[in-house]
């Protein structure tokens, strides 16, 4: 095994690329050859570095419209199987809002935490201090933006939640049970300023909650991949996003002189 003091940049490089591209911190070990502890300690760097980066590089944009949603992951253990003596280390549910450009597909803000208005709170003001203009806001359902978004946004925005209903009676539930709940129904709820009808939408978010969850290891469902510490969901988010936003060329973005495909951040 390699120890963290003796990485060169291509061994860097292959422990960096093994992580963005969906495989584990033992997945990687096996790949690279470098040890778990030091896997582990070059995401957490890699985490803090990418995080202040695009702290720093993500100001003064450009956004018309903006769809925001949370996924959920957990780390330890999931929130009805933590022992009471773990509630003081992070462990049980885990929620990550995310907030999508709908037109570069560029992430400005992320947060990882809780499902909660306080949490809510901190993506929004976040997101809007990396504003220069308006911008049409939509997201689910989640009742914490009825009051955060106008509190965050004063009137400086125009934002609808787009509610989907879910439900489906079967004849054998089991036959179904990983299989995605069908949409019964959506409603499209204004809430404050003016959001354009066609631009009310949150498909671009929800399809970045796949591209989490085939990307980051910690985030697939059923199997045993998931965060041990709040720190290192958190690093992990913050790698996969430096990587989507300014390293892997999208396919559907392209430069108009070439046709070469970009980044969002490109």
């Amino acid at each position: 095994m390699v120890s963290m003091n003796r990485l060169s940049t291509e061994q860097r490089a292959k422990i960096v690329g093994c992580l963005t591209e969906g495989n584990s911190i033992r997945a990687t070990t096996r790949l690279t050859g470098a040890a778990k502890n030091t896997v582990s300690k070059l995401l957490l760097d890699l985490g803090e570095a990418c995080s202040v980066y695009q702290d720093g590089a993500l100001r003064n944009l450009h956004c018309e419209r903006i769809q925001i949603d949370e996924i959920w992951a957990f780390v330890g253990a999931k929130q009805k199987n933590v022992d009471p003596e773990r509630h003081s280390e992070d462990w049980g549910d885990a929620w990550t809002f995310v907030a999508i450009d709908a037109d570069s597909k560029l992430v400005p803000s992320w947060y990882a935490g809780q499902r909660t208005a306080d949490d809510a709170w901190e993506v929004l003001t976040d997101l809007r201090s990396r504003l220069a203009t308006r911008v049409q806001l939509t997201s689910d359902g989640h009742k914490c933006y009825l009051t955060t978004v106008p509190e965050v946004f004063d009137e400086e925005v125009d934002f609808a939640q787009l509610v989907k209903h879910f439900g489906r009676a079967v004849a054998d539930p089991a036959k179904h049970k990983y299989s995605p709940t069908a949409i019964k129904g959506i409603d499209i709820n204004k809430v404050c300023g003016s959001p354009d009808p066609a631009h009310i939408s949150t498909s671009y978010v929800e399809r970045q909650n796949l591209t989490i969850r085939m990307s980051m290891r910690r985030f697939t469902r059923l199997s045993n991949g998931f965060s041990k510490k709040l720190e290192n969901l958190t690093a992990a988010v913050s790698l996969h996003f430096c990587y989507y936003n300014f390293a892997r060329p999208h396919q559907t973005l392209t430069k108009a002189a070439n046709h070469v495909p970009t980044t969002p951040a490109g």
